[in-house]
C-alpha cells in the first residue's frame, strides 16, 4: 500500500545471567512488564511509546509487545573498567583465571576498576499487550530480522516488516492482532481517513495514521462511565476501549463496535477465553480459565451495561469465531 507508516519494532535483550558484558551490573526487567536501559545504551532515546517489542534472551524469542509508557528518572551507574585500557568491554569468565578479559586490549584480571557515573534512567511498560512466545524464532531468525545486519546492541532496530512476516510463518496471527490493536500508528495510508459512524446521522471522521483510538475510547466512557462491562466499576486507568470485533482485520472504528473493558477482561476476551453467548446474552468463561476464581464466577452472569442491537450483533460475530456452538455446564 502506498505511503505506508509501519511501525518502529525493536528487538531487546533480556539475558539476565546470561548476559556476557561485565561492564555493568545488569538492568531489573521483567520481560512480561516492563524493560529497563540508561543513557549509556546505544540507542537509549530512540525508542518511543507505541514501538514495538520483542524480547529475547540471546538464545531464542521470548515474547512480543508495544511500549505503553516510559518513565524516566536520574539516578546513577556502577561500572566496571579494564584495569589497563579503561574500556567497559569487559567479560567474565566462568572458569577461567583470572576471571576478567577486556575485549578491547585483551588484558586478564581478577579484579575490575569500579565507578559511579550519573545517568538517566529509562523503564518502558508493555505489559497490556505481551504476548509470550518462547522459542518460536531462534537466535539465527532474530538476527538476520535485524534491519543492521552484525548488530550487537542490546536495543537493536527490527525490519517490522520482515520481522511480521517471520511471525504469521510461524502461525502467530494472534499475536500480530494484539500489536495492531495497540500501536498508535500501524500500517495505514496517510492520506485515507475512516469514517465513524455515529446515531442521528452524524458522521465523525478520524485521520488514520492515529487511528482514531482515543476518540473510540472517549465515545465509551461518555455512553457507560467507568464501567468494565464484565466486572463493574473500575478506575478509568485501567479501563480500555475494547473493541467486539478484529480491528486489525477491519481496520475501521464502529460507534457501538466495542465496550469498556478491565485491562486483563480486554485480554482474555481478544483471546476468545472470554465471551458472551449471544441468545442469551451471558458471560462465558472457556475451561481454561476455570481454575481462577475471579474468573470463573463470572461465568453465566450478564453484562453489567446495556447493550445496543450493533453491540450483540458484533458479539455474535465474536461467538462465531472462538466458540462454536455453546459449551454444556451443570
Amino acid at each position: 500500500m502506498a505511503g505506508e507508516v509501519a511501525p518502529r519494532a525493536w528487538l531487546l535483550m533480556a539475558a539476565g545471567k546470561d548476559r556476557g558484558h561485565a561492564g555493568n551490573t545488569g538492568y531489573d526487567d521483567q520481560i512480561d512488564a516492563y524493560y529497563s536501559w540508561d543513557s549509556k545504551v546505544p540507542n537509549h532515546t530512540a525508542i518511543q511509546r507505541g514501538d514495538v517489542v520483542a524480547l529475547w534472551d540471546k538464545k531464542s524469542l521470548l515474547g512480543v509487545s508495544v511500549v505503553e509508557v516510559i518513565q524516566q528518572s536520574a539516578g546513577f551507574k556502577t561500572q566496571f573498567r579494564c584495569v589497563e585500557c579503561n574500556a567497559t568491554r569487559i567479560h567474565a569468565r566462568k572458569n577461567a583465571s583470572p576471571r576478567y578479559r577486556c575485549s578491547k586490549c585483551r588484558a586478564e584480571f581478577e579484579r575490575p576498576v569500579a565507578s559511579n557515573v550519573p545517568v538517566t534512567q529509562y523503564t518502558a511498560r508493555h505489559d497490556a499487550a505481551w504476548t509470550p512466545l518462547e522459542g518460536l524464532l531462534d537466535a539465527e531468525e532474530l538476527r538476520s530480522l535485524t534491519v543492521h545486519q552484525g548488530d550487537i546492541n542490546a536495543m537493536r532496530p527490527l525490519d517490522w516488516a520482515a520481522f511480521r512476516a517471520a511471525l504469521t510463518a510461524k502461525g502467530a496471527g494472534l499475536a500480530l492482532e494484539r500489536l495492531g490493536a495497540r500501536t498508535p500508528d500501524l500500517v495505514w495510508d496517510r492520506d485515507t481517513t475512516l469514517a465513524v459512524d455515529f446515531a442521528h446521522g452524524f458522521l465523525h471522521t478520524m485521520v488514520r495514521v492515529r487511528r482514531g483510538q482515543r476518540q473510540f475510547r472517549r465515545h465509551l466512557l461518555s455512553d457507560h462511565g467507568n464501567l468494565c462491562a464484565f466486572t463493574g466499576a473500575a478506575p478509568e486507568r485501567v479501563l480500555e476501549a475494547g473493541h467486539l470485533y478484529s480491528y486489525a482485520r477491519l481496520g475501521s472504528h464502529h460507534a457501538h463496535g466495542g465496550l469498556m473493558l478491565r485491562r486483563d477482561i480486554h485480554r482474555l476476551f481478544d483471546d476468545g477465553l472470554l465471551a458472551v453467548d449471544p441468545s442469551r446474552l451471558r458471560v462465558d468463561v472457556a475451561a481454561d480459565l476455570e481454575t481462577y476464581p475471579q474468573y470463573a464466577r463470572l461465568h453465566d452472569g450478564e453484562l453489567v451495561v446495556p447493550l445496543r442491537d450493533e453491540q450483540v450483533d458484533w458479539l455474535y460475530k465474536h461467538w462465531e469465531e472462538h466458540r462454536t456452538e455453546p459449551a454444556p455446564r451443570a
